[in-house]
């Protein structure tokens, strides 16, 4: 179970008894982030929104499988990798692009100019399709989404310890892109 109190319960336990205006509260707070995580793996826009549509449908078809023992944060990200990776492993995927948002999240997580942070963003990008699965999952996820390790051990089934093993086997990988000085 995550550490972290779940700050969605309350809107969950309304939106189980059918609140409809609970489970779109639900969808305001997290439809932004999702989206973000989609567009990770189907590459474009206008699919990222069809895909988020359809996580957020998924999601309240079964929210009633939802047992708790993770936050709904957790889960809903679960969820949302598995529709996008069905979506892109049936083929329907468009070509890949970059977000603004990939170079926004180097420049703060390097604390780089942008420029330096919007190189190295392409060639990380290009580099992430190389990594294991895991690994890429656990990057993604932590550097993209701002995950913490508990959260992404959650969602990538696994214990925290691995997730933060993956995390630094990738990152050894991508360091050579790293700009020499």
């Amino acid at each position: 179970m995550d550490a972290t109190p779940d700050e969605d319960a309350p809107f969950v336990a309304r939106a189980r008894e059918g609140d409809r205006a609970a489970f779109d509260a639900l969808v305001v707070r997290h439809r932004s982030p999702i989206e973000r995580l989609v567009t990770r793996y189907v590459k474009d826009a206008e699919e990222a929104r069809d895909v988020t549509q359809s996580v957020f449908l998924r999601v309240f078809e079964n929210l009633g499988r939802f047992q708790g023992t993770s936050t709904f944060r957790t889960w809903l990200h679960r969820v949302a990798i598995n529709v996008a990776l069905n979506h892109r492993a049936s083929g329907r995927a468009a070509t890949p692009w970059l977000e603004l948002e990939d170079d926004m999240a180097f420049t703060r997580s390097l604390g780089t100019t942008r420029v330096v942070a919007a190189d190295l963003s392409r060639k990380v990008q290009a580099r992430l399709a190389e990594l294991p699965p895991k690994q890429r999952l656990v990057v993604e996820l932590r550097l993209y989404q701002d995950l913490s390790f508990a959260e992404i051990a959650a969602i990538a089934g696994s214990s925290e310890n691995a997730a933060k093993v993956n995390y630094q086997h990738a990152v050894k990988r991508l360091r050579e892109l790293a700009p020499k000085e």
